[in-house]
């Protein structure tokens, strides 16, 4: 009886050993692809834990530099710097934001001072964080986000931002006409070198749950009417075709896991850098199983950072930065 000689094609032969492995790799991840997320808070004496993101904090001016020059030297490749400020500091226009000494920009003078270019400083240019009503603009009469009145605070804001140190702005409100404002304010101020990181298809979603505890958020009802509607993906085609038009130097798909779909439609036609944000409902759902023992945490954040650049991301944003960086050695 002839033995039967087995299939002719072995794809198994590639996978044999670790070194094989690495060797035909098609997806690589590198520490200076990520960008990890920080929240400075004013008006605390020390880091101040978030329940829902457990071994993430609301820093300190003193500990945010510390965490940065942490990240430095990981590899991470830049950082983005969120704003929470007093309860009282709050108001309907967002003021505080525009304030050169607020928590927001005081932060990121500070970076600057300390890091220099040792690293990319980026910016999150949104109302939310500094609106008594938590919405990303300004609220008419009627209780509706007014898209071109809340351009003109933005222009203002990625300015301020400019001058306080920032590399990179990142216009996150959704708002329709926003990077063009922004790209059209940062070059009659003088800051053409300023990069803007557009918020090309972000969404309505569930998974910034823990998010809003980081920043303290006010908001009452959703962002439905400005943010993308999960249940649609051609339209974040026509989002990314008006950010490139309006002059974004990079565009970000936010969330990532669940919206890898959308995160490759975008990488196959934009030809900018693109991002994308493993939001903090992601994190959280890593780390709740992870605590309860059902996964492992370090296999599986590696394993969901490489799926969104195997689905076309450059950079990736993820609280995860600093600890994917040692893990992969960087």
């Amino acid at each position: 009886m002839t033995a039967y000689p087995g299939p002719p094609e072995r794809p198994r032969r590639l996978r044999g050993t670790p070194a094989l492995r690495r060797l035909v790799s098609q997806t690589r991840l590198h520490p200076a692809e990520l960008v990890l997320p920080v929240f400075v808070r004013d008006g605390i004496t020390g880091p101040e834990p978030i329940g829902s993101m457990p071994g993430v904090v609301q820093h300190t001016p003193t500990s945010l530099v510390a965490a940065a020059r942490e990240a430095v030297e990981a590899g991470v490749g830049g950082i983005m710097v969120f704003g929470v400020p007093r309860a009282q500091d709050k108001d309907a226009v967002g003021s505080v934001g525009l304030d050169p000494d607020g928590v927001l920009n005081a932060a990121l003078r500070t970076l600057r001072t300390e890091l220099g270019d040792d690293t990319v400083i980026m910016s999150d240019l949104c109302l939310d964080e500094f609106t008594d009503h938590g919405h990303c603009g300004l609220v008419d009469d009627a209780g509706r986000v007014d898209n071109d009145s809340t351009l003109e605070v933005y222009a203002r804001m990625a300015v301020a931002q400019a001058e306080a140190g920032a590399h990179v702005v990142g216009p996150s409100g959704m708002m329709d006409g926003q990077v063009r404002v922004v790209r059209q304010a940062l070059d009659a101020a003088g800051h053409q070198d300023i990069s803007v990181l557009a918020y090309t298809a972000k969404y309505a979603s569930g998974f910034y749950g823990p998010f809003r505890e980081a920043v303290a958020s006010t908001l009452q009802g959703d962002r439905a009417t400005y943010q993308q509607d999960p249940a649609n993906r051609a339209e974040s085609l026509r989002e990314l075709r008006l950010d490139l038009e309006e002059g974004a130097d990079m565009v970000m798909v936010k969330p990532a896991l669940p919206y890898l779909d959308v995160l490759s439609d975008v990488a196959a036609q934009s030809d900018v850098p693109v991002a994308a944000y493993q939001v903090s409902g992601e994190y959280a759902m890593i780390e709740a199983a992870a605590s309860q023992g059902l996964l492992d945490r370090d296999r599986m954040v590696i394993e969901t950072l490489t799926s969104i650049r195997r689905a076309g991301a450059q950079v990736v944003l993820t609280y995860y930065a600093t600890t994917a960086a040692r893990l992969l050695g960087g």
